[in-house]
């Protein structure tokens, strides 16, 4: 553990801001930028020669993804003996924001920007394998960018020793180990009903999961329509990729704003 004000090559380190099994993450001051990043340090323990080779390809995979929703590495390299990896820092993850009331338009425009980012990595056929609301980082002006490329599935290899995800949060053919863009498709649904009913959708998934009585109340048919396919749990069943869901996704967003509008027209 890294001490306040200890320095890492050019980077001081202010606060510790999350702890897991693989890693740390603290809020640090570059001096030499003169602004404020995230670091991401795995434990000693978890850096070997494999896991480093894992690193730099994902690393490289995660670079050709320049997207405004995707969380772009600043830098990943060796520092005083340590494993460093650098990101912006937001202001706090979706999951720290689900912790209070969210309103239909504004969980839209996340599920919006989210579904855009997970689209133009499906596209170049790079699977997120953990896509869930603490790897999603909102930043000022309600943007919000899909994070750990690759690090999370290194991350999950290396502690677990087999599979990638985060249970809770991942397709079931993703946790028998056979995961696909459409196993990104389930959690990003699964992610959308979160944010639209205020419940986890918890396995086995049975329609309609628990407070489906809010979601109905708040988003028009369709929007019901995509989530419901998003989260099948059979993969043939669903979206075969986040694009082919964006396309679904964007018309019944439309509908559920208008349906909105037209309940407070009535309402004055």
């Amino acid at each position: 553990m890294f001490r306040a004000r200890q320095r890492l090559g050019k980077y001081r380190i202010e606060k510790r801001i999350s702890s897991g099994g693989f890693a740390v993450v603290y809020r640090a001051m570059d001096t030499i930028e003169g602004i404020r990043v995230a670091l991401k340090i795995p434990h000693a323990e978890n850096i070997n020669e494999n896991v480093l080779s894992d690193f730099r390809h994902e690393v490289r995979l995660a670079v050709r993804l320049e997207h405004p929703h995707i969380l772009q590495l600043k830098n990943a390299s060796f520092i005083d003996g340590h494993f460093v990896i650098a990101f912006p820092l937001g202001e706090r993850t979706l999951n720290e924001r689900l912790s209070s009331r969210m309103s239909v338009t504004t969980a839209l425009d996340y599920a919006e920007q989210m579904l855009e980012a997970v689209a133009f990595a499906h596209k170049h056929r790079i699977i997120h394998c953990d896509i869930k609301p603490e790897n999603l980082i909102l930043f000022s002006g309600n943007r919000l960018k899909l994070t750990d490329f690759g690090i999370a599935k290194v991350a999950q290899k290396t502690v677990r020793g087999s599979g990638t995800g985060t249970v809770g949060y991942m397709a079931p053919e993703q946790a028998m180990g056979k995961p696909s863009l459409r196993s990104d498709v389930f959690s990003l649904g699964l992610i959308m009903y979160r944010m639209l009913s205020g419940i986890w959708p918890e396995w086995p998934f049975d329609w309609p999961p628990p407070n489906y009585h809010r979601l109905r109340g708040r988003v028009h048919p369709d929007m019901i329509a995509v989530i419901r396919r998003a989260i099948e749990p059979v993969p043939r069943k669903r979206f075969r990729d986040a694009e082919q869901m964006l396309k679904a996704f964007r018309p019944a967003k439309v509908k559920t704003l208008n349906s909105i509008a037209r309940k407070r027209r009535k309402a004055c």
